[in-house]
């Protein structure tokens, strides 16, 4: 039986329009660092996609380097950035955010998700401590779409996350390194022009949704810090070649090919859930994105794991493990015919 991988998004490489499109502009000769035109026709499509033609956008070349850069860059020395518990930057970046200077302030979670109470609540607390001007103040606020388990704000939710952090005066960042699986789901009420009105900056990723690597950062507000591609150089993130991301971001964001592969993943999904059902295997949660979380004896993940790639996620308890399923813009139904033969077990 072939062996095919759900282990993560960003397995395979480029869609094929992204690839063709690199390939056709392979022996223009271009300007460096993002000044080509290629990169100003994908930041002007990306405005117009936002609803946002005040927008500032900027390419950088993945998302570990688009969540430091943008965090060191936006806070003060003295200022830390709150994130859930189970936040990326909490948890899977290697202490990059903490590298640069500044502490993940880690709050309770919900499902991978920040609540509007626990961060008022958190906010509330700080500043009543005497003792605050000793402590590493809340500049920021993180929070991803979709988040680690695959789960989305509501529009309500969002919202009342913005809310708070305007009364606070600081921003709200949004990852979005799957963020085209967030707006494709079929639980999702919020629209790209949304998350630009709530958010004062967030990304648009590619590695994840078709792209070879690159994501689009957006400052909403007339806010991107000054002198930003100095700093972005500065921190190893400034790529000599931009036009790789530019090409890239231009296709992906024509004719709607960012949205279309997104919603590919989507129904590839949902058809992965239902065979996990048929198949009576539990789920840790029931994500509506392209991430999906299962329950299997630690003995069912030995024998699977010949067959099928997926990722650890976490333990369960002594006998079983949370394991994760993704699906991506590459996802075929030849593969989930080869998945529904080797679930089982």
């Amino acid at each position: 039986m072939k062996r095919v991988s759900f282990e993560s998004d960003y397995i395979a490489g480029a869609h094929p329009k992204v690839l063709q499109r690199l390939v056709e502009t392979n022996l223009e000769t271009l300007s460096g660092y993002g000044t080509d035109r290629y990169c100003e026709s994908a930041k002007e499509k990306i405005k117009a996609a936002c609803g946002c033609p005040d927008a500032e956008v900027e390419f950088l070349v993945g998302g570990t380097q688009a969540n430091a850069v943008i965090i060191s860059t936006m806070l003060r020395d003295y200022e830390g950035v709150v994130a859930a518990k189970t936040g990326h930057v909490s948890s899977h970046e290697a202490g990059a955010i903490e590298y640069t200077g500044h502490e993940v302030l880690e709050v309770p979670q919900t499902d991978g998700k920040i609540e509007a109470a626990v961060l008022k609540k958190y906010l509330e607390d700080f500043y009543a401590d005497a003792n605050h001007e000793h402590m590493m103040f809340p500049g920021m606020v993180y929070i991803s779409y979709p988040t680690e388990y695959g789960t989305l704000y509501t529009r309500k939710e969002l919202t009342e996350l913005s809310g708070i952090c305007h009364d606070y005066q600081i921003p709200l960042f949004l990852d979005g390194a799957r963020l085209g699986y967030g707006l494709m789901s079929g639980e999702c009420d919020l629209t790209l022009a949304d998350i630009a009105e709530l958010t004062d900056v967030f990304y648009i990723g590619g590695t994840k949704v078709g792209a070879l690597c690159g994501e689009a950062v957006v400052f909403t507000k007339k806010n991107r810090p000054c002198y930003f591609m100095n700093s972005v150089k500065k921190r190893g993130a400034l790529l000599a070649k931009g036009r790789l991301l530019g090409i890239q971001f231009d296709a992906l964001f024509s004719e709607d090919l960012y949205f279309d592969i997104s919603r590919h993943a989507i129904e590839m999904a949902e058809k992965m859930k239902a065979l996990f059902k048929e198949a009576k295997l539990p789920f840790y949660l029931e994500s509506p994105t392209n991430q999906q979380f299962i329950i299997l004896e630690d003995r069912q993940m030995k024998e699977l794991k010949g067959q099928i790639g997926f990722g650890f996620w976490e333990k369960y308890d002594e006998g079983h493990t949370v394991v994760r399923f993704a699906t991506s813009w590459s996802t075929t139904p030849e593969d989930l015919d080869v998945l529904r033969q080797a679930i089982q077990i």
